[in-house]
């Protein structure tokens, strides 16, 4: 294998490395992000309540578009990081070295498997955040109804009863969503670990080249 050709190589791995990093660190945040949600809503909730002077230091506006903007950040990301592994696996089908080509492919496939891992979990927590937001949206309008219920008239306890209900339901699903985010990062930390693994698999195979480079020359 050419120098010049085994720089390429590096070169990309690199890449690869580098925006497996950089989707580790944004993913985590997106996640924290999301499970933060409805803690906000329901401190907006308290605030309106007992506290109507006082403004929320981010309220749920504000998360919506960091929200956005973390999207369409991590899907870039993985748009970039799916070019490095088409380029990686370009180079592995014309390797000049066969016996070199079963480790360039097993490295390939793991960078392959964190690819696929950050999409998922992407999806899976974008998918997430929008169902929690539309749960806190309908707790938020329920809660209106039973302030404004309340306040009208006094009367009528089962209706409000039945109000309470609806809302105490709704909050029970938006916890359980919640306890699914904490178990996504989780999933994280063993891609993060995956990660770890790839980069002591890329130093041996380095070592292995200069060892048959090595021999090769001494032939």
């Amino acid at each position: 294998m050419a120098a010049g050709t085994s720089n390429y190589w590096e070169d990309l791995r690199k890449q690869a490395r580098q925006l497996e990093n950089e989707l580790d660190l944004k993913l985590v945040s997106f996640s924290k992000l999301c499970t933060s949600y409805s803690h906000s809503s329901t401190r907006d909730g308290r605030r309106d309540r007992y506290s109507s002077d006082t403004t929320p230091l981010l309220n749920g506006s504000s998360q919506d578009r960091m929200f956005e903007t973390m999207a369409i950040e991590i899907e870039q990301l993985l748009a970039r990081l799916t070019g490095v592994n088409d380029k990686m696996a370009e180079y592995t089908n014309s390797a000049g070295v066969p016996s070199l080509n079963a480790a360039l492919m097993h490295t390939l496939q793991r960078h392959r498997d964190i690819l696929q891992d950050y999409t998922h979990e992407f999806h899976k927590t974008k998918a997430n955040f929008m169902a929690i937001r539309e749960r806190e949206n309908l707790m938020g309008s329920v809660r209106k109804d039973i302030e404004s219920y309340k306040s009208g008239s006094g009367v009528n306890n089962r209706r409000t009863e039945l109000f309470l209900k609806e809302h105490d339901h709704l909050r029970n699903i938006a916890m359980a969503t919640k306890e699914n985010m904490t178990s996504q990062r989780g999933m994280l930390k063993s891609i993060h670990s995956k990660m770890n693994t790839l980069a002591i698999s890329g130093r041996c195979l380095e070592r292995g080249r200069k060892e048959t480079a090595t021999r090769a020359d001494e032939l």
